[in-house]
């Protein structure tokens, strides 16, 4: 009788044990569901791919029908012009061209063509995320952004945020226009890579006074970038125009996600009505670093915490049926 007691008792312990560690599980485990289903406070969209720019990577500056300058204008890479009218390529000097300037001869056309072959990619991309047409006071992850109205407008500030992964692509699609504000600004942070950052324009762009502007354009008409206004990227018109007034154009430099010089390659087979192109990207680029986001991070802390906290609590079940049946 006293052993069939003590069986029973036995039980019952070892059943109040696993019930115990059942429930702490289940607790840490829906702690940490609501962590990462938690609202971030800005936008997250769909992965999108890069896009191949070809040879029209190489150009600070490329339009069709004329390039003009006012001012003490800086192009870091190449200036492109279809057009070969020596009355339609103005203000060089006293703009500076760091690169070649290619008139009217087939490496402009051939950085037409491909231009518009990234167009055609960068139209493509989907899944697209609706968001509103006034760009400022948001942030943004890496994905394809699109507006109701089909025109984007930046007024303050845009911030991209990389997510610490400098391969994420930003794609803005905008079926007619785009105007910056005086002095709006684009800031990246946790790794945003302005080589990754494009904007498909339906119709022509207006860059505001004194703006600060990131990522490559891709305009159906024309461009114009108002007194001052800095761009890490690229300004190719297809069909337009390119007007400039003492503007700084650099080139956007590159990150990836190893701590050493490395190598990486992308490459597309994309077609246009003329022809079929192949074209290759290579970005070597040195010391590159990858950030680590906070929210990462805190998720990560808090996953560590939980679950040294349900260790410490079967431990000490387990110690307590120990004591209680000693």
């Amino acid at each position: 009788m006293k052993l069939n007691h003590r069986l029973n008792t036995i039980q019952k312990r070892s059943l109040s044990i696993k019930k115990t560690v059942i429930l702490l599980t289940c607790v840490a485990g829906i702690m940490l569901l609501s962590f990462s289903l938690a609202p971030s406070g800005k936008a997250v969209a769909g992965s999108s791919q890069s896009i191949s720019l070809g040879t029209s990577g190489s150009y600070s500056v490329l339009a069709a029908t004329a390039v003009t300058n006012t001012g003490n204008s800086v192009l870091s890479q190449d200036l492109g012009l279809t057009n070969s009218a020596a009355s339609a390529l103005t203000g060089f000097l006293p703009g500076l061209v760091n690169g070649t300037i290619e008139q009217g001869n087939a490496a402009a056309t051939q950085a037409e063509n491909d231009t518009i072959t990234a167009y055609n990619n960068a139209a493509g991309q989907t899944p697209v995320t609706q968001v509103p047409a006034n760009l400022g006071g948001t942030t943004l992850d890496a994905g394809v952004y699109a507006t109701a109205s089909g025109a984007f407008s930046l007024t303050g500030t845009l911030t991209l945020d990389g997510q610490g992964n400098p391969n994420g692509v930003f794609i803005f699609q905008t079926s007619s226009t785009l105007v910056t504000a005086s002095a709006s600004t684009i800031v990246l942070i946790n790794s945003a890579n302005p080589c990754n950052i494009y904007w498909q324009v339906g119709s022509s762009t207006t860059l505001g006074t004194g703006s600060s502007f990131q990522g490559t354009i891709l305009a159906l008409t024309s461009i114009t970038a108002n007194t001052s206004a800095t761009i890490a990227g690229r300004l190719l018109a297809m069909n337009g125009a390119v007007t400039l007034d003492s503007n700084q154009i650099t080139q956007p430099g590159c990150l990836i996600s190893s701590s050493t010089s490395s190598v990486t390659t992308t490459s597309s087979t994309t077609s246009t009505a003329s022809a079929n192109t192949t074209t290759s990207l290579l970005t070597v680029v040195p010391n590159a670093v990858t950030a680590v986001t906070g929210k990462a991070f805190l998720g990560q802390g808090i996953q560590s915490a939980f679950l040294m906290v349900l260790a410490l609590g079967t431990t000490l079940v387990l110690i307590r049926s120990r004591n209680r049946k000693n």
